[in-house]
């Protein structure tokens, strides 16, 4: 499994400055009036406006305990809310309004099959010509990122570039060894092996 430190897969920072988090994790006047129509209850509001905030910075909805509490933070502050309060929901429905009304607002579809085929038509052609998989990710990334894409959970871009890249090494292989004639071929049975590509290409 490849590292997601190794990628430009985005995530939150263990550690943020306040310029970053001011930058990126401040909303916006014209965002709090946004969030303040949509929503009832300060705990709404906080988790919708920290839905926006953090989906603009990373391209996902990162799972609640994931945002760090710092992030809480900051933006209840600049929503003005109490302390204590929690960007709680009610019920799962209410999650799913919220993740809704940022896609609309970010202009975004929700089409995990568009993302997918994105990512796979980009690692196939990259795979072409590169053959480290975090390489391959990052490929995906950008393509996922130009077509406006939600971006997927990172293990999915990892099990995608391990798969493609083997399909792609493996029909490199089989075209390569079309071409040779016998004799070129190594080893008594004039047959080489995957594991013996592999080695000789690495």
């Amino acid at each position: 499994m490849t590292s997601i430190e190794r990628t430009a897969y985005p995530r939150f920072k263990r550690l943020m400055s306040a310029r970053e988090m001011h930058v990126f994790f401040t909303p916006k006047r014209e965002e709090i009036d946004w969030a303040r129509e949509r929503t009832r209850s300060g705990e709404h509001l906080l988790a919708l406006a920290l839905a926006l905030k953090c989906y603009q910075k990373l391209g996902y909805f990162p799972k609640a305990a994931e945002v760090p509490g710092t992030v809480v933070e900051h933006v209840r502050g600049a929503l003005e809310l109490p302390e204590g309060t929690g960007p709680h929901y009610e019920s799962v429905n209410t999650a799913k309004l919220h993740r809704k009304l940022v896609r609309e607002r970010q202009g975004i579809s929700y089409d995990q099959e568009r993302a997918r085929q994105i990512a796979e038509e980009a690692i196939r052609r990259a795979a072409l010509v590169k053959n480290n998989p975090p390489d391959l990710i990052n490929v995906a990334l950008e393509e996922l990122v130009r077509g406006t894409c939600e971006l997927p959970a990172f293990r999915t871009l990892d099990e995608m570039a391990a798969r493609v890249r083997r399909e792609v090494n493996e029909d490199i292989f089989a075209t390569v060894r079309s071409r040779m004639t016998m004799e070129d071929r190594p080893g008594s049975t004039g047959c080489w092996t995957w594991a013996a590509w592999t080695a000789r290409a690495g």
